[in-house]
């Protein structure tokens, strides 16, 4: 078996899950019925600032944070929502995201690009 490096394996997530635009991603939450997890550090949230309502899950924490059947559950991670997930540009979350979809969750999202395209768009963020 080769050795696939970590863009290898970012493309091939990007095939098995839903690629959303910073656009797409703002009809979605403007139609209330998603929630944006932001899966950057917390020194990049800093750096950078982050996006409205998003909710802070680092990615070294995603998996705990959403399953319900662990104590650091958060109630953010509702499968009645549709999850999006975001970093910086679009590669942890779509690993991320394919994460998500092997722990059973099936409607999740990332948005390609990551906060660097959402500014890049001309949408706003705060604290940066």
């Amino acid at each position: 078996m080769t050795a696939k490096s970590a863009m290898d394996l970012v493309k091939e997530a990007k095939q098995g899950i839903e690629n959303l635009t910073p656009q797409q991603v703002q009809e979605e939450l403007n139609s209330g019925n998603a929630t944006l997890i932001d899966i950057r550090e917390s020194e990049e949230l800093q750096q950078t600032g982050k996006i409205g309502n998003s909710v802070h899950a680092p990615r070294g924490m995603l998996e705990f944070y959403a399953d319900p059947s662990l104590p650091y559950h958060k109630p953010e991670f509702s499968r009645d929502k549709k999850i999006i997930l975001h970093c910086a540009s679009g590669g942890r979350s779509a690993l991320a995201a394919q994460t998500l979809q092997q722990m059973g969750y099936t409607n999740v999202a990332h948005m390609d690009g990551g906060i660097k395209a959402w500014k890049e768009a001309g949408l706003p963020v705060t604290g940066s």
